[in-house]
C-alpha cells in the first residue's frame, strides 16, 4: 500500500487544509471581533427578544461566544490533526478528513438554520455564514485526498 504522504500533489491538499485552518481561526475570532466592533450578535438578540435587558443580552452573547469558540478550537484541532495524518502518510488520513468534513458541515448547517424560541434563526446570520467558510476548503481537501488515493 502506498503511503499517502508519498502521493504526488499532496502539497496542494495540505495548502488547502492550512487555508481551512486559517478560515477556522477567522470564524472562531469573529464573535470576539463583533463584540468589540459591530455588535451584530447583540443586535440580533435584541431584535429577537425586545424585552431582554442588557444583562440578558450580554448573557446570550456570551453563551454564543463560548459555543462558537469551543467549536472553533475543536475545528482547528481537527485541521491540525488531519494535516499531521497526511504529512506522516497515514493511510486513514482521507477517512479522518472525510469525517471531519461531515462533522463541520453538520455544525455549519446548524449554525445557519437552527431556530431560537422566538422562531428566528438563533445565531446572527453573518456569524452563522462565517461558520460555513471553512467547509469550502474542507470539501476541496477531501476531494483532493480521495483523488490521490486512486
Amino acid at each position: 500500500m502506498t503511503k499517502l504522504a508519498s502521493k504526488p500533489g499532496n502539497q496542494v491538499a495540505l495548502a488547502v487544509m492550512y487555508a481551512g485552518a486559517v478560515l477556522t481561526v477567522i470564524a472562531t475570532l469573529s464573535p470576539f471581533i463583533d463584540q468589540a466592533t459591530t455588535t451584530v450578535l447583540a443586535g440580533h438578540v435584541r431584535e429577537g427578544y425586545p424585552a431582554y435587558g442588557p444583562g440578558e443580552i450580554n448573557a446570550a452573547v456570551t453563551a454564543y461566544t463560548v459555543i462558537l469558540s469551543t467549536v472553533g478550537v475543536l475545528g482547528l484541532l481537527g485541521w491540525l490533526g488531519t494535516v499531521w495524518a497526511v504529512r506522516t502518510g497515514k493511510g486513514w488520513a482521507r477517512w479522518l478528513a472525510t469525517g471531519m468534513f461531515a462533522t463541520a458541515v453538520c455544525l455549519a448547517i446548524a449554525a445557519v438554520t437552527v431556530q431560537d424560541n422566538n422562531g428566528e434563526v438563533g445565531l446572527a446570520p453573518l456569524l452563522g455564514w462565517l461558520q460555513v467558510l471553512p467547509c469550502v476548503p474542507g470539501l476541496a481537501a477531501v476531494v483532493l485526498l480521495w483523488r490521490r488515493a486512486r
